[in-house]
């Protein structure tokens, strides 16, 4: 008991107003003009764009690294062996691949400095348990988009193509080549949509901990969500089963998790303060 008493405490001091935040609530962001929240929003874009500039120029001569990194699952997929390979069909493709891997590879390197100089603008205004919310939603959220980018590319990319090559022999319309800009840009967006997937149920998370949504409110719609999660996967996924699979399972198992945490939490909020 006491130490589920303390576990209550903790939760409350980290994400619940207390009664010293009351108190000290004026001395958090005072008003100021308009003018000054104009400034450092333009302080804020300036730095973000330089920090988006400086780091697609660090990521700039790694780019062919990254071109053959994500032909991995075709090698993986033992595609390579059978003649499948990636080729540029055009003369402006190199370019084109260099761009691409630029502007996204720059993004990526970026985001941690791009979520520092947002979070400067932003937590003054904010209260202190409404900063612990975001900083562990952004914590978790990496976490999840990682472990998604992970899924994908370790699995959901070799099945996919092994799915649609042996669709395509079937067809009787056998590829060997595959065109680089197209092969770069499917993979890409395969694995943005297991990463973006991932944070539905961090969404949810972050509305029942707020008190908007109730851990039996989720529990009543189960069998609503699931089937909007495979009908969400088998838009995001490529068109065969097995990856469409690999992508809801993991979803439906988060939000299960979703429904216990977010009842964890409206048990420990209302245990009586000490």
């Amino acid at each position: 008991m006491a130490e589920r008493n303390r576990l209550a405490g903790a939760f409350r001091r980290l994400f619940s107003e207390t009664d010293e935040d009351r108190l000290h609530e004026d001395e958090l962001d005072p008003p100021r003009p308009f003018i000054e929240h104009f400034i450092d929003l333009r302080d804020c874009i300036v730095r973000c764009a330089l920090s988006w500039v400086a780091a697609m120029l660090v990521v700039a001569p790694f780019a062919p690294k990254v071109i053959a990194i994500l032909q991995w699952p075709l090698k993986g997929a033992g595609l390579e062996a059978q003649g499948v390979s990636v080729q540029g069909l055009e003369v402006g493709t190199g370019f084109s691949l260099f761009m691409t891997t630029m502007l996204w590879g720059g993004t990526i390197v970026a985001l941690p400095a791009l979520l520092y100089f947002i979070a400067r603008f932003v937590f003054p205004g904010l209260r202190r348990h409404e900063r612990n919310l975001i900083l562990f939603t952004l914590g978790a959220g990496v976490f999840l988009f990682l472990g998604g980018v992970w899924l994908c590319f370790s699995f959901t990319l070799r099945l996919a193509l092994q799915a649609l090559l042996a669709l395509n022999a079937w067809m009787h319309v056998p590829v060997t080549i595959l065109q680089a800009d197209a092969y770069i840009a499917f993979v890409l967006k395969v694995l943005l949509a297991f990463g973006l997937a991932f944070q539905f149920p961090l969404v949810l998370l972050a509305l029942g901990w707020l008190g908007i949504i109730r851990a039996e409110t989720l529990r009543a719609r189960r069998g609503v969500a699931i089937i909007l999660i495979f009908v969400v996967a088998m838009f995001l996924t490529p068109p065969d089963p097995l990856s469409q699979i690999v992508m809801a399972v993991p979803m439906c198992v988060l939000y299960e998790l979703t429904i216990w945490l977010v009842r964890l939490r409206e048990r420990l909020a209302d245990e009586p303060e000490n």
